[in-house]
């Protein structure tokens, strides 16, 4: 059975649509598929519908957007939550708003140096999507002002940029207890991928552990190998959850389907541990 338990759609910042993201799971040779989109769950039905006709199983799930005290960016992937939970609606609502205001800022400051407006951003957007970064550096491709979205991200869209402008996020740990308040399985995303930017030290790990998260997610591109092997000693130490996947994006990242799999085992256990919503089959 070939598990993948990260993927993103065109609610957040994928390049297809829950629809198409599930068939191009099934092309990919894959039996369960993760939908985890960045702060929402608006593409839950329509992949549900699509992966019924396909045969394919479709794990429910969500990307909470985190940041510490000290400002460093945490990803906590919820998996079978209750998606009308009020506590964490509430929560990833408020960051959706902040992420939006922040995404009107950036250009605002971009927009004086480059081509670019809102209006052009726009256009970039999917109805119902969670608006950030993603769609800035889409506009800017489509400007031809960066070559592709990896570069904007890598340059103009950092936060060492002076276009550069924070949002608000709840603390993973917060984020860890409204996932299991809401039913939900917590499993921290690529906990070591220092690829992006800052990473978070073994002390906001284990709050992060005392307050209820289930699992890691361990087998990403973005983990170093030297990071794996202390992270398989943490989850061995805690009982928690060790789960793979490829974080798929579509033609947003290079990323591919299946590039990393959770064991069936690892499944069944997860879908022991939540109770606010069932994997589709």
């Amino acid at each position: 059975m070939r598990i993948d338990l990260h993927a993103h759609s065109t609610v957040s910042d994928g390049t297809e649509s829950p629809a198409e993201l599930m068939r191009a799971a099934a092309a990919a040779g894959l039996d369960v598929i993760a939908l985890t989109d960045h702060d929402s769950t608006a593409g839950w039905s329509e992949a549900a519908a699509e992966a019924r006709t396909l045969g394919l199983a479709l794990v429910p799930g969500m990307e909470v957007s985190c940041r510490t005290d000290t400002g460093v960016s945490v990803h906590v992937l919820s998996y079978l939550h209750n998606p009308d939970d009020p506590g964490l609606l509430a929560e990833v609502e408020r960051s959706r708003d902040a992420r939006l205001t922040r995404a009107e800022r950036m250009v605002e400051k971009l927009a004086a140096d480059y081509p670019i407006s809102w209006e052009h951003v726009l256009e970039h957007v999917a109805d119902g999507a969670t608006i950030g970064r993603p769609h800035i550096a889409d506009t800017l491709v489509s400007l031809n002002v960066v070559g592709t979205r990896s570069e904007a991200f890598a340059s103009m869209l950092s936060a060492r940029s002076p276009y550069w402008v924070g949002h608000y996020a709840p603390h993973p740990v917060h984020a860890v207890a409204l996932v299991r308040a809401a039913g939900g399985v917590p499993v921290f995303a690529h906990p070591v991928a220092s690829s992006r930017g800052r990473i978070v030290d073994s002390d906001v790990t284990h709050a992060m552990i005392d307050a209820g998260l289930l699992g890691l997610e361990i087998e990403h591109r973005d983990n170093p190998e030297e990071g794996r092997k202390e992270l398989r000693g943490i989850a061995a130490k805690n009982n928690l959850l060790v789960t793979g996947s490829s974080d798929y994006h579509g033609t947003g990242k290079p990323n591919l389907l299946g590039e990393n799999l959770t064991h069936p085992d690892v499944l069944a256990r997860l879908e022991e541990l939540g109770t606010g919503s069932r994997v589709i089959r």
